[in-house]
């Protein structure tokens, strides 16, 4: 099963990736593969991340298990909500705080023989997906002066500095503390509000608050040149929640 090249679009004079439109954004990219060779993954997820929401519709198209654990709330948050709509089993844990959601789920997936993936999904494979979607975007748009992306892990802006040609890259930190290694050659600018806050800047595109948009903030702040930003996910709930599953290909 292979997902559609990335979309690419103009807004504000930025040169916009579209990956708000395939169903869980652009983690699915490299988490689709993964259920190929795994029944069941198991994911320890921030409140209000997007790798949980990727899990629950590759799952889904695949006919597989997802398993999310993630930290206790009042009121999950619609991330959360719709990933469990989409058929991912959902556990929240308490104290909710992320090394003890991650103890939860190895624990959980090591007791159960799944696949326990780690924070972003990090891994080679990634990194390698990420590379050929950005170089199909490269092939559109050629070279540029700047490439912006939020970041969390750093898996997303690796593999765009393996896929497109650009003076600068630039990797906006939200909620994780990036280190160097993290991001390969980008700079890491770093954004005021905690992850679970969300943005309130206008983006003119679905754009998910907690994250993209926030580095859309920056992109427009202070990029300069011809930039290209690359937008992961759009709000919850999204128009994907009555995607159907299918069988594997």
């Amino acid at each position: 099963m292979m997902l559609p090249d990335p979309v690419v679009e103009e807004h504000q004079g930025i040169i916009v990736v579209r990956d708000d439109q395939i169903p869980g954004g652009t983690k699915s990219r490299y988490l689709l593969p993964l259920f190929q060779n795994f029944p069941h993954v198991v994911y320890a997820s921030p409140a209000c991340g997007g790798a949980q929401l990727s899990l629950a519709y590759c799952a889904q198209l695949t006919n597989r298990q997802a398993t999310v654990f993630v930290a206790q709330r009042k009121q999950p948050h619609a991330r959360t909500l719709e990933a469990k709509a989409a058929g991912a089993h959902v556990f929240q844990v308490s104290p909710g705080y992320l090394t003890n959601v991650q103890a939860k789920a190895r624990r959980y997936a090591a007791s159960t023989a799944a696949y326990y993936m780690e924070f972003g999904g990090e891994s080679p494979e990634a990194i390698r997906v990420i590379a050929e979607a950005a170089a199909r975007v490269k092939d559109l748009v050629g070279k540029l002066d700047e490439v912006w992306c939020a970041a969390g892990s750093g898996v997303l802006i690796r593999g765009l500095q393996c896929g497109l040609e650009a003076k600068r890259f630039f990797a906006v930190q939200v909620g994780h503390v990036l280190t160097p290694k993290e991001v390969s050659c980008a700079d890491i600018l770093v954004y005021p509000l905690p992850f679970d806050r969300e943005s309130h800047y206008p983006v003119p595109f679905p754009s998910c608050r907690n994250y993209d948009a926030k580095a859309w903030e920056y992109c427009v702040r202070f990029g300069k040149g011809r930039r290209l930003f690359w937008n992961v996910l759009g709000p919850s709930p999204t128009s994907f929640m009555g995607l159907q599953p299918r069988l594997a290909t």
